[in-house]
């Protein structure tokens, strides 16, 4: 097909901010009762509440139903970052589920089939939100749900305690806060509260300050006495190692996910009947992949034992993809599914050959695929979507499929002739093509964490520039999981110098490539990917603007103004306090201020508990009278990340606005004002 030359950044696209908000609308936290599949759904044309939705396996022609109308909001506020807000449950009308309302942060029980509305079933605090819950699990009697618990306790975000508590089904709790047991306290911090299938034996995942659960964690396990853990044990996990999920095989056997090999691999564990290992664990896929990954969110899932003996899993480096593992001999089946991105949310449905479940459960995506709950048949290995039925896909298309870019992973040469990965999003329109003799635009997109990374899917924010003619490129940089605990590691003590080194280090090989136009380099990150491109911006001349989103940019402050969960996360990323003290101060873009002369544009939600506005407002103040152009874009009612409609479309018509004012290019957004 011709295309017709117009610049880069000026082709009309149909992919617009409206478009880009809509798509955020994704599921997640899959959960089955027999043949009844629930998922979680982000809803930014609803103010950004989170839904319950339900449907049937073996019901393929019936439609999705969403279970929890509005206003009610599924969504924890535990670790701030929250995780898997619902549990199912069998009732005397049907499925109960019992979910964390964000409003209030109590635990409610909500039959759909009998019920008019939810019933609160724990107490309400004195503190607004002061008690939260995550993780939910049903208890061994099927009356109770079983959880984590996080009671704010003070006045500063430390002022913490957790532990793990049983919630009854009656309601009781409601009225009379005691009702509310305490299962076990132990760690500052707990994950992964798992019943044994006997109900005798209960295991989860603590650690504490310093220390984040990527980095060292321990795995417990305690039989039950009266509801109650006693005699705990240690059975995995140390000072260098990180247990990031345990799941019981039968009564005296886990599999966890650990990264004692620099890898984290599925691990077998025996245990006594005194609770102690029985023998060394076995590593049932010794493979330089990941099957597990950071837990920044309570109740992921990357590996399910099932009950035919086999292990369900995630695995992959940089990309990940659903696999059947035998633990016998160590060999992996994968699915065949288009997918090339699964996420840690497995969940088992249906009846079965052995009553346990037939069906598979995952969210998953691709670059042409957007991320769907996927239910992958254990007897066949076919594979259907749950909350995109295939015939409305096939019948109505995805309109924007031509604007799509066709994304590829790379791996560049960093600093120190190190590897840097990062996946490259070129221009890509199907009526139009630049100049001959122009290059592109190029952003450089700093993902949050910093201990995460950028998976390469189905992404209309990314379309939204590469249709117009603007090259994204997603930097993995060094502290990036998907890659093996010593690329992980690689960010120790180096958080504002060896990520902006990646990033730059990219941005100068696409130039070098002649893939990019090095006076038209821009770079954008949200959180911690804010804090590097605000580092690189103040500390680099590679980048001729920028868009910051709700970042860090003073360490010091951020350390006793942040939530208690990253409160002690610079001991790693930059030292240990207040031995770090001038190193942090030194690397602190609201103490380089001065040096930031590239334009650029902050986005902050007034209600993030993560990364405060305050912060924000000093930044601009040391940058008064330096005459630097910029806008600041504040949002009421948005926290750590944004997630109304309204908001997503403001956010984006600034960052193209701030592209085409610098590098000199026409756009359909509406001109965001640059002040100096």
């Amino acid at each position: 097909m011709t295309t017709r030359p117009l610049p880069y950044g000026s082709w009309p696209s149909p992919v617009d901010a409206a478009a880009v908000a809509r798509s955020e609308a994704t599921p997640g936290w899959p959960g089955a009762l027999d043949e009844e599949v629930w998922w979680a759904e982000s809803r930014p044309t609803e103010g950004g509440r989170v839904a319950l939705c339900r449907t049937r396996i073996d019901r393929p022609d019936e439609p999705v139903e969403t279970v929890l109308p509005a206003p009610w909001n599924a969504r924890t506020r535990v670790h701030e970052y929250g995780g898997r807000p619902y549990a199912l449950t069998r009732g005397a009308g049907g499925s109960v589920v019992v979910f964390s309302e964000f409003g209030d942060q109590r635990l409610y029980r909500y039959a759909p089939d009998t019920d008019l509305r939810p019933a609160p079933l724990t107490p309400h605090p004195e503190v607004a939100c002061a008690h939260r819950y995550a993780e939910l699990i049903e208890g061994p009697g099927g009356d109770e749900v079983w959880c984590v618990r996080e009671v704010h306790t003070g006045p500063t975000p430390t002022d913490v305690t957790r532990s793990i508590v049983a919630v009854p089904l009656d309601g009781s709790a409601a009225r009379e806060p005691d009702a509310v047991r305490t299962v076990a306290r132990d760690h500052h911090f707990l994950a992964c509260p798992r019943l044994s299938p006997d109900g005798r034996r209960l295991s989860w995942i603590g650690w504490d300050h310093p220390r984040m659960p990527w980095e060292a964690t321990l795995l417990r396990v305690a039989p039950l006495r009266d509801g109650r853990a006693v005699a705990v044990r240690t059975v995995a996990g140390g000072e260098d190692e990180s247990v990031v999920q345990a799941e019981w095989m039968d009564p005296a056997t886990l599999c966890c996910v650990t990264d004692a090999g620099g890898w984290w691999n599925p691990h077998q564990l025996s245990l006594s009947d005194d609770g102690g290992v029985e023998r060394e664990p076995v590593n049932l896929v010794r493979r330089p992949e990941e099957f597990g990954g950071p837990l920044w969110q309570l109740g992921r899932r990357w590996v399910l034992p099932l009950r035919d003996g086999r292990v369900a899993a995630v695995h992959g480096r940089a990309s990940t993809r659903l696999g059947l593992v035998a633990p016998a001999s160590g060999g992996i089946v994968d699915a065949a599914t288009p997918h090339t991105e699964w996420w840690g949310s497995l969940a088992v449905a249906g009846s079965g050959s052995g009553g346990d479940g037939g069906t598979v459960l995952g969210v998953a995506a691709a670059p042409d695929i957007a991320p769907e709950v996927v239910a992958v048949s254990l007897a066949d290995g076919g594979w259907r979507s749950l909350s995109r039925p295939r015939s409305d896909s096939e019948t109505t298309g995805d309109p924007y499929a031509r604007w799509l870019p066709h994304p590829e992973a790379r791996v560049f040469t960093g600093a120190d002739e190190r590897d840097v990965h990062a996946n490259v999003y070129p221009p890509r329109s199907p009526e139009h093509s630049g100049p001959r003799d122009e290059r592109p635009p190029y952003v450089v997109w700093a993902h949050g964490g910093p201990t995460g990374r950028s998976p390469m899917v189905y992404d209309l924010e990314v379309a939204y520039f590469t249709s117009r003619g603007i090259g994204v490129v997603a930097v993995n940089y060094g502290g990036s999981t998907g890659f093996g605990r010593p690329y992980r590691e690689r960010l120790r003590g180096n958080w504002g110098v060896v990520d902006v080194q990646d990033c730059v280090s990219v941005a100068r090989a696409l130039v070098e490539e002649g893939a990019a136009d090095p006076a038209r380099l821009a770079i954008r990150g949200g959180s911690a990917g804010g804090w590097t491109a605000a580092a690189a911006l103040a500390g680099t001349s590679t980048f001729r603007c920028g868009t910051i989103k709700f970042p860090v940019l003073d360490l010091a402050a951020w350390r006793t103004g942040t939530h208690d969960l990253e409160s002690h996360y610079l001991h790693s990323l930059v030292g240990p306090w207040p031995d770090a003290r001038q190193r942090c101060e030194d690397r602190s873009p609201v103490n380089r201020a001065e040096s930031v002369t590239a334009p650029f544009v902050l986005l902050q939600g007034l209600e993030d508990e993560i990364c405060p506005p305050d912060q924000c407002d000093r930044f601009l103040r040391r940058l008064r009278d330096r005459q630097v152009p910029h806008a600041y874009l504040t949002f009421e009612g948005e926290q750590h990340g944004f997630r109304r409609e309204s908001t997503i479309r403001a956010a984006l018509h600034a960052e193209l606005s701030l592209y085409a004012q610098v590098f000199g290019f026409a756009t359909d957004a509406p001109t965001v004002e640059l002040r100096s």
